[in-house]
């Protein structure tokens, strides 16, 4: 009889036969990918100018788009075919290294479902985007099933047991891009997030600015704000909610694809307003009121963060 081995995968070792095979099988995806698409995707398996990997990463990024963009069955398929073996060689090496008996094929089943569930996490934007992303995909995976099983009582990662194993903190060159490009890609999404900011909270009037900044920069309580503005507290309450949710609803309305609406409050003059129950109804409508007392259907309590 036949040893079975456990870290068998039981797929083919990826090689010029098999690309040339997926390739000539790019008819499949007719419905899922253009027809453009399918030829690109067939001239990259066989563009014998690439190393196999190279090729491999390449179309694999090019199917999980498609994939992304259609959830066909066929451009799925592609991918486990051309990965399976790869990405089980990394769920092996991670499981070896953390001391654990789990099934390696039981994990990259769940590495694929997660594939198959999250496309719209992923990003096409470079040529070898798949692999970066599918290796964390497994890093992940791999993680989840150790606390799992930490948990169930079934097995515990002792590190102190593990003295040979890499350090965890020594950061690798792959670990390293990803980090340093979701630090960019961080930084971007703030200064978006703080360039709407600043342009609504430019478009408030001066006392709503004024109330803000005094209590958001300066860190001034709401007593010691409505002091220096000689209003009643009451009144900052409903000046400062108010500006808040101007600037988060026009901010939203700008991520929609809708143009914001954030106008100024106007500023209270004495004799230039009708009120009625109230609730001032002058040429601004509800948005324009200048007036900063609480309407029947806001709570400024919510806003008692000082």
């Amino acid at each position: 009889m036949q040893a079975i081995d456990p870290y068998s995968s039981g797929l083919a070792t990826l090689g010029e036969e098999t690309l040339q095979r997926i390739a000539d099988r790019m008819g499949e995806l007719q419905g899922e990918a253009g027809r453009r698409e399918r030829a690109a995707i067939a001239a990259l398996l066989t563009d014998g100018e690439r190393t196999i990997e190279a090729r491999r990463d390449a179309a694999s990024t090019r199917l999980m788009e498609a994939f992304r963009n259609d959830r066909g069955r066929g451009s799925f398929g592609l991918l486990y075919e051309l990965n399976g073996q790869h990405l089980f060689t990394q769920v092996v090496g991670r499981l070896r290294r953390y001391g654990s008996h789990a099934d390696p094929r039981d994990v990259l089943q769940e590495v694929f479902f997660n594939v198959y569930r999250y496309p719209h996490r992923f990003n096409a934007a470079r040529e070898d985007a798949f692999r970066v992303w599918s290796a964390m995909i497994v890093r992940n995976t791999v993680l989840k099933h150790l606390r799992s099983n930490s948990r169930g009582g079934r097995q515990e990662v002792n590190f102190d047991e593990l003295p040979d194993q890499p350090n965890e903190k020594a950061q690798s060159p792959l670990g390293g891009a990803i980090e340093s490009e979701s630090t960019d890609e961080c930084a971007r999404t703030y200064l978006t997030y703080l360039q709407l900011y600043l342009e609504f909270y430019s478009m408030l009037s001066e006392r709503e600015r004024r109330a803000l900044h005094l209590v958001e920069v300066e860190d001034k309580s709401y007593r010691e704000a409505a002091t220096e503005l000689e209003i009643k507290l009451e009144n900052l309450k409903m000046v400062i909610f108010r500006a808040r949710r101007k600037i988060h609803r026009s901010m939203r309305r700008i991520f929609d694809g809708l143009s914001p609406d954030c106008r100024p409050a106007r500023e209270p003059q004495a004799g230039t307003s009708v009120r009625s129950g109230g609730v001032d109804v002058g040429r601004g409508g509800l948005e324009a009121t200048g007036s900063d007392e609480p309407t029947p259907d806001r709570d400024p309590a919510a806003e008692e963060g000082h």
